[in-house]
């Protein structure tokens, strides 16, 4: 119990930051590109508590961690409001605004690896192993909410630049799927796909960021 409640502790703050900041990152750029409307609702904020769903966010994340022994966490914020017909080229800047979530992840993890060298640099004293712990959960985190958001599934990120990316017909038809998204997307999680997908494709991240700043994995 102790041992989770550490873990618990260590993954509170990448956690609530990964999720809640990837949805301010949609915000920040469809008010870019000309949609007020996150804008309007208060959620283009660094502060997680304008994002924090109390399932999603909170219950989902600690679940996931209780049932998996704290090797694996998944969870997600309120969806920050896009009215893409607002923007300034609707389709065009869809791209953008989905993109923007999932790049904010990439920011984070590439800010956590920093974070786990600085404390692999510093002395060992009572806060090096809880910040290197924290810093290597946070970069997995980050890797994986990114990677998951790229899944050309509507109405995932990557489903959204894959709307911006084809033809207008081609477009229309694929995002019909997206009623059927959530379930697909749990379809592949229970079947075990998902993870053969994105594992491997976490792995490379880690080793890249591991070339990047010389830290022990």
């Amino acid at each position: 119990m102790d041992q989770l409640i550490q873990t618990l502790a260590i993954a509170a703050l990448p956690v609530i930051f990964a999720i809640t900041l990837h949805e301010a990152a949609h915000g920040y750029v469809a008010r870019h590109f000309g949609d007020l409307t996150a804008y309007a609702a208060g959620r283009i904020s660094l502060n997680p508590l304008r994002h924090i769903d109390p399932v999603g966010t909170i219950l989902i994340p600690v679940l996931i961690l209780l049932f998996s022994g704290g090797s694996l966490l998944f969870g997600y914020a309120k969806p920050v409001p896009v009215d893409f017909g607002r923007l300034l080229r609707p389709k065009q800047d869809m791209l953008w605004v989905a993109a923007a979530g999932p790049l904010a992840n990439l920011a984070m993890a590439i800010g956590w690896g920093c974070m786990l060298k600085l404390a692999q640099l510093l002395p060992v004293n009572a806060y090096t192993l809880p910040l290197e712990r924290m810093a290597d959960l946070g970069m997995d985190v980050n890797i994986g909410l990114m990677l998951l958001n790229l899944l050309p599934i509507p109405p995932l990120d990557g489903g959204r630049i894959a709307v911006s990316l084809l033809p207008y017909r081609q477009a229309v038809a694929f995002s019909r799927v997206e009623p059927w998204g959530f379930p697909i997307l749990i379809l592949l999680l229970f079947s075990g796909v998902l993870a053969s997908i994105l594992y491997p494709l976490m792995g490379i991240m880690r080793y890249l960021l591991a070339l990047i700043f010389n830290f022990q994995a």
